[in-house]
């Protein structure tokens, strides 16, 4: 038996329901959005902790001055819910995770919830359940439609670093190839300032021209997303055309 998908990001709230909530790899902010019961909330990203190489891919940027920034400060900050204290929050590609549309996958059968409720919450193939996911679970929590990108939180899509050098040389994650660029690059600055903060020229007198092209790429939006579905992981695909350019000029040679 599958599990069943996680939607703990926008379940039902308890009613001592605290100042503050953490939402989650499964949703963000434009999903959490269409719940007012989360309006009166600090929500926080924070990464999940099952290895090493994850951690820092969901976090909240706090724009705290010097003695505000330790536990107690924090603390205070989500407290008094002073949203001004938040930047914005790194957020993973909820569609990368397994269960964001619903599915069959001994079918190879996705379809997102609209689809669902035509079919009757029933593969087409071969009748049986679907697997329903996180965005299912939205659609009959949701009190309104998906807000305007002015009345969502403050928020940054990103690909970890790891994924992006892997897409923009065409070569598995964890490749040797990989680990030294990666190693190499978070060696002479962070992974987030790498992802968030350098410039094209910057990035490329870091690496290499194809990954400053992809992570340019990556900030931009430019992505080709197709979600997971009953236990089947998404993919997150960087549109870069540079890539492409080079990929083309390297044949010539």
């Amino acid at each position: 038996m599958r599990p069943k998908p996680c939607s703990s990001s926008v379940a039902c709230l308890p009613s001592n329901a605290s100042c503050a909530l953490e939402t989650g790899l499964s949703s963000d902010p434009p999903m959490n959005a269409q719940l007012s019961a989360l309006d009166d909330i600090i929500l926080l990203s924070n990464s999940d902790c099952h290895s090493a190489a994850n951690l820092g891919r969901e976090a909240t940027v706090f724009d705290l001055d010097e003695k505000e920034f330790n536990y107690d400060g924090i603390y205070e900050n989500l407290k008094s819910k002073n949203r001004k204290k938040i930047s914005f929050t790194v957020e993973f590609f909820p569609e990368e995770g397994r269960y964001q549309y619903d599915g069959h996958a001994d079918c190879n059968f996705s379809c997102p919830p609209s689809e669902s409720k035509k079919y009757d919450n029933k593969c087409p193939r071969c009748g049986k359940p679907l697997v329903l996911g996180t965005l299912y679970r939205i659609s009959e929590l949701a009190d309104r439609p998906v807000p305007r990108a002015d009345q969502v939180a403050p928020h940054k899509h990103l690909v970890p670093l790891r994924e992006t050098i892997a897409a923009s040389l065409g070569v598995g994650k964890t490749s040797k190839k990989v680990d030294h660029l990666y190693e190499t690059m978070v060696a002479q600055r962070t992974e987030f300032a790498i992802l968030l903060d350098l410039n094209e020229t910057e990035l490329s007198l870091l690496s290499h021209p194809k990954i400053a092209a992809a992570i340019i790429a990556m900030r931009a939006g430019q992505v080709e997303l197709t979600p997971g579905f009953d236990g089947v992981y998404g993919k997150v695909i960087i549109k870069n055309s540079e890539n492409k350019k080079i990929k083309k000029q390297e044949k010539l040679f």
